[in-house]
């Protein structure tokens, strides 16, 4: 299996085996330049693409044949959209769960007390989301990480367990914050892009043409695309047999401390 470890121990050896190579046949330096720009490659590979569980084990999907799915909205509490997603959800009896940003929160207390009143899951998806966020050290890391669950806990009495990395990137220094506070890291297996994608039945199509057993889907709850394919994607899920059900649940997780 390609990890962090195995990648370092065989990159180390090979690098290895070329100096003692050296000694007795010339090896051009552009060998040594290919292997780092490989192991740059796979490690770039190993960050930006959660499911690999590179640095570590990520849950990205549920393993089982049953027709269950699970939704999940990155990125709020957000006065535009997150209450109409809300009542779409509840309009047809349906749970998700919410990685929040800790900074969105404020403001929005009563948005996140409807999401957890509503029989939704509440995760982190850190305080502060900053943009350079995965080169935080692992000490500042752990410390954005749990702001927001003392925010969340001071709002509704509840500290997450899932945790959602900002942007999917993964690192070592996530890996030991992630570790120390005890998280369970959750990702996805279908993207939705819907922060990008505008063209409504563009996304649609993009979203129900994955769609298995076990999936996990990642939203915005921050997107108008999302707001308005919403009752679409339902439909066509349930007109398909399968049953959306709350990612905890189908994954057997306890979602809080």
């Amino acid at each position: 299996m390609l990890n962090f470890r195995n990648t370092n121990i065989f990159v180390a050896a090979l690098l290895l085996m070329l100096l003692i190579l050296n000694h007795f046949y010339p090896v051009p330096t552009f060998a040594y330049f290919i292997i780092l720009l490989i192991y740059s490659f796979i490690l770039f590979y190993g960050s930006y693409f959660i499911q690999s569980n590179f640095y570590i084990k990520t849950i990205c999907s549920a393993q089982t044949n049953k027709k269950q799915i699970a939704i999940s909205f990155d990125d709020g509490p957000a006065i535009n959209f997150t209450p109409e997603i809300l009542q779409v959800l509840k309009n047809e009896n349906i749970k998700a769960t919410f990685f929040c940003i800790g900074k969105n929160i404020s403001g929005n207390e009563k948005i996140l007390h409807q999401i957890n009143n509503e029989g939704h899951v509440i995760g982190n998806h850190s305080y502060s989301h900053h943009f350079w966020f995965d080169l935080f050290s692992s000490k500042k890391m752990l410390g954005d990480m749990a702001f927001m669950n003392e925010i969340t806990k001071e709002t509704i009495g509840l500290t997450p367990k899932l945790f959602r990395p900002p942007y999917g990137v993964t690192n070592p220094n996530l890996k030991n914050a992630i570790i120390k506070g005890n998280y369970i890291p959750i990702g996805w297996n279908i993207r939705s892009m819907d922060t990008v994608i505008n063209d409504e039945e563009k996304l649609l199509k993009k979203i129900t043409s994955k769609i298995k057993p076990g999936a996990i889907i990642l939203f915005h709850d921050t997107s108008k695309t999302t707001l308005s394919i919403l009752p679409k994607f339902i439909k066509y899920v349930k007109t398909n047999g399968y049953e959306i059900t709350r990612l905890d649940k189908m994954l057997n997780l306890k979602p809080y401390a």
